[in-house]
């Protein structure tokens, strides 16, 4: 019976074990199904899958507003409350995608920054246009980055930001605008602390302060943020400063000390007209060339520019600059006097004008319109005749495969009616053209025993022409025999493009000559929709021909860069032989 009992329990056990056994093979089968059936997924599957656990989930818009960078991040459910919160509210209106709105973000930032540092009550924020289209649609924005100013919580009428790009002239001109615009001088003691403790100070002298002269006088205060304003109606100030009726008057602390601006007969104030008067009056008689009075310069109603290359070390040239201020007095108005220093860093002014060190003190004269570079009385005229740089002709020019030209030699070789020269004008900098050199050498030699066919080179940073306009490098135009129009080159610059071309007696093969139009449009994406409308493509260029001068945009430079611009939109294109009677606006 013991027995029995034994060999049933252990019949039990061995059931229950096998049972266990059992249940672990199904449990680890399935498993491995599992890992079969993860394994079995695509790879899109699987990326599908990695996506969705990635992309954190878009975040409920509230009207909470947060901020990035010190700038306020607005939308459609918390416009409302950051206008009724926040007195001065300056908003950006972007684009994801734009360029200049990339290039202005940390612009816009520092300068929320330093208004946050301030315990300011101003602020800024920024709304993305693309995403906030109803946003975007109420307040007209056609263009990016828009920037407008919103007072008071009035939504209605927001006013366009008008003052420099840079985080102190958003500051400055938002300080503007939420104060006056002018102080109110009601004395003439407040009036002498007003003027002299500023360089240039604007006084609108009115028996009225509320009359439409007034008002205007106080827009311009708003929109010249570099210029102290103050209006008076006392006839105390009015006395003590010799008026006798209503006008503007620029005092400054040098040169003739200040300047009256007249009204017309009927008390009438043109903005326009008095803006380029402060503007004018606010330099001096011979204006120093730095980062504070460049963009004056470049932007004055004067074209016709006089260059005083001087060293400031030297006190017989400084004592020249002093007599050079009577002959700028009587030409004020005419010519603008621009003094270089030397002894700072100018050396692409320098490069420009063909001046070196040595030539100090020495003139140079420059129509912004023309470009014309030139020495002399006869330039107020326009009767003088215009300046070139060149290198000197090298001995061994015409040696090699590719004849070496300069601006001297240009015209006899590239101009030859029985030849048809094939001309790359480059920059030593440029990578472009160092990637071309040895292809365009390799051309050279392939063409070296065709008589009627030339290859050849010009720096182009050193050496000018009046008859043709670079603006990007390498340029390569085709001056063909026979007194033919000149062609610019646009197709793909490989050796066997070049050669069917040059076979082709000038002609590109059909599948070719758009590709590096491809390549432009997509460069210029973002061109359309920047803030300056029209002029931004006129911006574009400048930027695409500071190549010419530096590959950093440093003050040295910036009259390269500008005078490069005036070439590019302004310089008509002059026949000075059949050749050069071609429609160059491709350049």
């Amino acid at each position: 019976m013991r027995k029995l009992l034994l060999v049933s329990l252990l019949a039990l056990l061995l059931q229950a074990s096998c049972i266990q056994a059992n249940h672990s093979d199904d449990s680890t089968e399935e498993h491995r199904d599992a890992q079969d059936d993860t394994t079995k997924k695509t790879p899109e599957e699987t990326s599908a899958e990695t996506d969705e656990t990635e992309q954190p989930p878009k975040r409920e818009k509230t009207t909470e507003i947060e901020e990035e960078q010190d700038v306020m991040v607005l939308h459609i459910n918390n416009f409302d409350r950051a206008l009724s919160e926040t007195r001065h509210l300056m908003v950006e209106f972007y684009a994801p995608w734009c360029g200049y709105c990339k290039r202005f973000e940390p612009i816009y930032a520092e300068a929320a920054g330093m208004l946050k540092e301030e315990g300011s009550e101003m602020r800024l924020a920024k709304v993305d246009a693309i995403e906030e289209k109803e946003l975007a649609e109420e307040f007209n924005v056609d263009s990016f980055p828009t920037v407008k100013l919103f007072m008071n919580g009035d939504r209605k009428e927001p006013i366009e930001y008008t003052g420099k790009r840079t985080p102190s002239g958003i500051v400055q001109w938002l300080k503007r605008r939420s104060g006056p615009g002018a102080a109110d001088l009601n004395s003439a003691d407040s009036a002498a602390e007003f003027i002299n403790t500023h360089n240039v100070s604007v006084v609108g002298f009115f028996d009225n302060l509320e009359s439409e002269a007034a008002a205007v006088f106080k827009e311009v205060a708003f929109d010249l943020t570099d210029v102290e304003f103050a209006v008076t109606a006392s006839p105390e100030v009015f006395k003590e400063y010799e008026v006798t009726a209503n006008k503007v008057v620029l005092f400054k602390k040098f040169d003739d000390g200040r300047a009256d601006f007249e009204l017309s007969e009927e008390d009438k104030l043109d903005k326009h007209n008095l803006t380029d008067f402060i503007k004018e009056n606010s330099l001096e008689l011979i204006v120093p060339f730095n980062q504070e009075t460049s963009d004056k310069i470049f932007t004055s109603r004067v074209r016709l520019h006089c260059l005083l290359f001087i060293n400031s070390t030297v006190e017989s040239q400084m004592s020249l600059l002093e007599e050079s201020k009577t002959v700028a007095r009587e030409f004020k108005g005419k010519v603008l006097y621009i003094l270089i220093d030397m002894t700072t860093a100018v050396s692409h002014v320098l490069n420009y004008f063909g001046v070196l060190e040595k030539d100090s003190p020495t003139v140079r004269m420059i129509n912004m319109d023309t470009q014309k570079k030139q020495l002399s009385q006869e330039v107020v005229d326009d009767t003088a005749e215009p300046y070139f740089r060149s290198e000197e002709i090298p001995e061994d020019w015409d040696k090699g495969p590719v004849k070496v030209l300069v601006a001297k030699n240009f015209e006899t070789v590239a101009m030859d009616p029985t030849k048809n020269v094939f001309v790359e004008f480059y920059a030593p900098w440029c990578g472009h053209c160092k990637e071309l050199a040895p292809i365009w050498e390799q051309l050279g030699e392939i063409y070296a025993d065709h008589d009627d066919i030339i290859i050849a080179k010009m720096d182009a940073t050193a050496n000018e022409l009046e008859s043709v306009a670079i603006d990007g490098f390498p340029t390569l135009k085709y001056f063909p025999a026979g007194d033919k129009e000149v062609i610019s080159y646009t197709g793909n610059r490989d050796l066997e493009t070049l050669s069917k071309f040059l076979d082709n007696g000038g002609v590109l093969p059909q599948e070719e000559s758009d590709e590096d139009d491809d390549d432009e449009e997509e460069a210029d994406k973002d061109k359309a929709q920047t803030d300056e409308g029209e002029d931004a493509d006129n911006q574009s260029k400048v930027c695409s021909a500071a190549s010419l001068f530096s590959p950093l945009l440093k003050l040295d430079s910036l009259f390269f860069l500008y005078l490069r611009r005036q070439t590019i939109l302004q310089r008509k294109q002059k026949t000075t032989h059949p050749k050069m009677s071609c429609d160059n606006s491709s350049n």
